[in-house]
């Protein structure tokens, strides 16, 4: 089997210069994050098969590609959402980036569900948790056939994919009667609020999705809706964030912990920015992909 390529000292050099300065540049910094990763990821083992562009709805935006290994049975499942501050974002945005994280869970005999949505401003909320709602439910319906078990479904987001599966799982208005249908939630450098203060650099994104309604942005943010009954999360942030990303997902933790009587499981990534936080999963280095396989393990039984 092949072995996971490390980060080498040229890409850690590179993380290491823009991460103080990553929110002067945070478009130019994520496109310098994505080409080193992609070159490194290119080695990075590919086990089992990919099936792409399912159409879990009519939009040519709602589809999903399932990574599947090979000879499972009933074995858990984890949807990813990729980011893109609300109105931009592919779930291949490069060949290797984001695939990557669907390729971690098939090494470790899971499926992957790399998930494409609709965007801002065609659509505002809350048309990407209704497309959320469409995938859980297309998952719950086919995974089988896959060998997954549509008992055990996982949300995992980052960025603003985490914004948006957030708003699914912990939104009761969004549920079908028999529950949502998710066994756990995955918080990665995630817009767990949305907000339109004057220190956030992509307020105009925001407000793209939601209108300058901070009702509808209250709405919209996962932390609004913190229950005693709130499906398990795991919650991580990088060093250097895109600004306040790192605040509100202190706020999560905080709610969690204080509405459950028990603080989530939580995470740092000292040195990694908002774009390597993700990217590096599937490395030999990666701090994120072995912590949500033990999370998703330890949940699903």
């Amino acid at each position: 089997m092949a072995t996971l390529p490390p980060i080498p000292p040229a890409l850690w050099q590179s993380i290491d210069e823009v991460g103080p300065r990553w929110a002067t540049d945070i478009r130019g910094h994520s496109r310098r994050m994505v080409g080193g990763f992609s070159a490194i990821l290119s080695g990075a083992p590919k086990v089992g098969n990919v099936t792409r562009d399912i159409a879990y709805g009519a939009h040519a935006r709602q589809v999903l590609d399932v990574y599947a290994p090979t000879n499972v049975k009933q074995t858990p499942v984890v949807i990813f959402a990729h980011g893109g501050a609300l109105i931009e974002g592919d779930k291949d945005r490069t060949p290797e980036v984001y695939a990557n994280v669907c390729w971690h869970m098939t090494r470790h005999d899971m499926i992957g569900i790399n998930l494409e949505y609709r965007l801002a401003p065609e659509v505002t909320y809350p048309a990407v948790t209704l497309d959320v709602a469409a995938a859980v439910h297309w998952t719950r319906e086919h995974i089988a056939a896959y060998g997954g078990d549509p008992d055990k479904i996982f949300l995992f987001g980052h960025s603003a994919g985490a914004l948006h599966v957030g708003s699914y799982a912990y939104d009761q208005r969004f549920h079908p009667a028999a529950g949502s249908g998710v066994a756990g939630l995955i918080v990665l450098s995630g817009r767990v609020r949305a907000e339109m203060w004057a220190d956030n650099p992509l307020a105009k994104n925001v407000i793209a999705y939601f209108g300058a309604d901070q009702h509808a942005m209250a709405q919209g943010s996962m932390v609004t809706h913190v229950t005693a009954n709130s499906v398990p999360t795991l919650i991580g942030v990088a060093e250097y964030e895109n600004p306040l990303i790192d605040v509100h997902s202190a706020e999560l933790v905080h709610r969690i912990a204080v509405v459950q009587r028990r603080a989530p499981p939580h995470f740092y990534l000292a040195r990694h920015n908002h774009l390597s936080s993700i990217a590096q999963v599937n490395t030999a280095d990666d701090g994120v992909g072995p912590r949500v396989v033990e999370f998703v393990r330890r949940i699903a039984g």
